[in-house]
Order: structure tokens, then C-alpha cells, then sequence
């Protein structure tokens, strides 16, 4: 039997790596740069699925990622994942913890560690890579005394040296991960749908309106925010994670309710809700 393709963010040794090996340790991986790289290799065959993050739990949204579910992508949220994240500082081997001059990362893992980074090295240079994997890449070749912020798995993939360890402001560190496919998932009982809306005009009362349809059929909000529109100044795209399927009868109800007083309406998928092994 042939092996599923899944996309994700890499290079290896990225953490969004780790969250697809936990996904599917058979499938075949093929790391991508970007975000909308994945989301591309998916639209267009390269992979069956796609692995990207989400949500981190210190930084909140990952907005290349909710970007890409509402304006640029037709793909949807099959699967959610959740993975426990430890950032540690990387060097060369025999590096020096005095004098580092540059610390490279993706910019939610920089911004994860920035206490550490601002209490031990407030003179360092902070340099945002791609992915955590491509920072290590990047700090392995620089020819200044340089770290990098990444898990330990790009520790043992490029030959680094772990300098410290949990550096991460808070743990537990968590970040949430979608798998996205050409379809979503059908319904298990034990589901959540996410989606997102906008209005064309701007009165009082417009976004309670669309709320109280779901409060009035007891319909949990999971979740609840907002991004720019990319059309006008003060214009929001919300955002809703909800629990139900879209295909459930109250929830397609609802949501058919809510389209009419909106004037985009996107269903982003709906997905099992992911649940911690006992």
C-alpha cells in the first residue's frame, strides 16, 4: 500500500514536523517553506494533507495560517492536533554562552522565549527565520558567535549543542496544529467546527445578533476573535470555533441563519475535537 503524502512546515526539525510524525508516523513527509506553500502542494496534488500550526498558547493565532483559511485557500480543517513545545537555545559545539552575538527563530518561537532573550542576551540580534529547523540551518552557518531557538530534534538533525533548555516564558507551552485536505471531516459526535463571517454594513448590535443565534440553541463557543478584513481600516473578519458538526441538524440551521445576515460567510471545517491520550 502506497503511503499517504502530508505536507508540512520544515524544513526537518521543525516542531510542525513533530505534530505530523505524532499525526501519521507512516506517512511520507515533504517539508515546504511556507504555510502557503503546503496549502499549494495540497490544492495541487503534491500531498494528500497538509500539517500546519494554528495557535500557541503564549502568542495566541497564527495569522499566516488563519490568513491563508480566509482569503486564499479552498482547503479545509480535517484533523486538529495539539503538541506540548520546549524551546531551547541552540549553538555551534563548543560555543561560548558569553558573547552571543545573534539568536535566530521563527518569530512565535522568538516571541515565546523573549524573556529569557531580554533578561540573558539584550544585546543580541534577533533574526526571524522561516521555520525553527531553518534558523538552526542559518545559526550553524553564521559567522558570528550565534544561537538559535528550536526543539531537540533539530538539535540532533544539524549537530548542534543544547546551551539551555525550556527557555519558553511559561510551560506548559502548547501549539495547536490543523491538518488540511480538499475535504473536511464527517461527523464522529465529538466535533468542532470553525469558521468565519463579516458584514457588510457596520451598526450596533451586528455581531451580538449572530452570537445570540448560537446562545439561543445552546451552542458552545470554543472560541471567539478577530482579523483585518485586507479591505478597509476598521473592517474585521470574526472568527468562531464552535463545537457541533456543520452537517449536525440544530448546527446547519444555525449557520444558515447566521450566512443571511452576513455578507462573507466561509466554513473553514469541521473536525474531531482533539482529546489528551489517556
Amino acid at each position: 500500500m502506497m503511503k499517504k503524502s502530508i505536507a508540512y512546515l520544515g524544513p526537518p526539525g521543525t516542531n510542525t514536523e513533530q505534530a505530523a510524525l505524532k499525526y501519521d508516523p507512516e506517512a511520507h513527509l515533504i517539508p515546504f517553506p511556507s504555510v502557503a506553500a503546503v496549502a499549494s502542494a495540497v490544492d495541487t496534488g503534491i500531498a494528500a494533507e497538509g500539517v500546519v500550526p494554528i495557535e500557541n498558547s503564549l502568542e495566541g493565532s497564527v495569522n499566516d495560517t488563519l490568513d491563508l483559511l480566509i482569503h486564499e485557500s479552498r482547503l479545509l480543517i480535517c484533523r486538529e492536533l495539539v503538541l506540548d513545545i520546549e524551546n531551547h537555545l541552540l549553538v555551534r559545539p563548543g560555543t561560548s554562552a558569553a558573547g552571543l552575538k545573534v539568536i535566530y527563530s521563527h518569530p512565535q518561537a522568538l516571541a515565546q522565549s523573549r524573556r529569557f532573550i531580554e533578561r540573558c542576551y539584550p544585546r543580541a540580534h534577533v533574526v526571524a527565520a522561516l521555520s525553527t529547523a531553518a534558523a538552526v540551518e542559518e545559526m550553524m552557518t553564521s559567522t558570528e558567535p550565534a544561537a538559535a531557538v528550536g526543539n531537540s530534534r533539530a538539535a540532533e538533525l544539524y549537530g548542534a549543542q543544547v546551551l539551555a533548555r525550556n527557555i519558553q516564558d511559561r510551560s506548559p507551552n502548547v501549539t495547536r496544529f490543523v491538518v488540511l485536505a480538499p475535504e473536511d471531516h464527517p461527523s464522529t459526535g465529538r466535533d468542532k467546527t470553525s469558521l468565519a463571517f463579516t458584514f457588510a454594513d457596520d451598526r450596533p448590535g451586528l455581531l451580538h445578533e449572530v452570537l445570540g443565534e448560537f446562545a439561543r440553541h445552546s451552542i458552545n463557543l470554543a472560541k471567539i476573535e478577530s482579523r483585518p478584513s485586507k479591505e478597509a481600516l476598521g473592517r474585521d473578519v470574526f472568527l468562531i470555533d464552535l463545537e457541533g458538526h456543520r452537517e449536525d441538524r440544530l448546527i446547519s440551521g444555525v449557520l444558515e441563519r447566521v450566512k443571511a445576515s452576513t455578507s462573507f460567510f466561509k466554513v473553514m471545517g469541521s473536525y474531531p475535537k482533539y482529546e489528551v491520550p489517556s
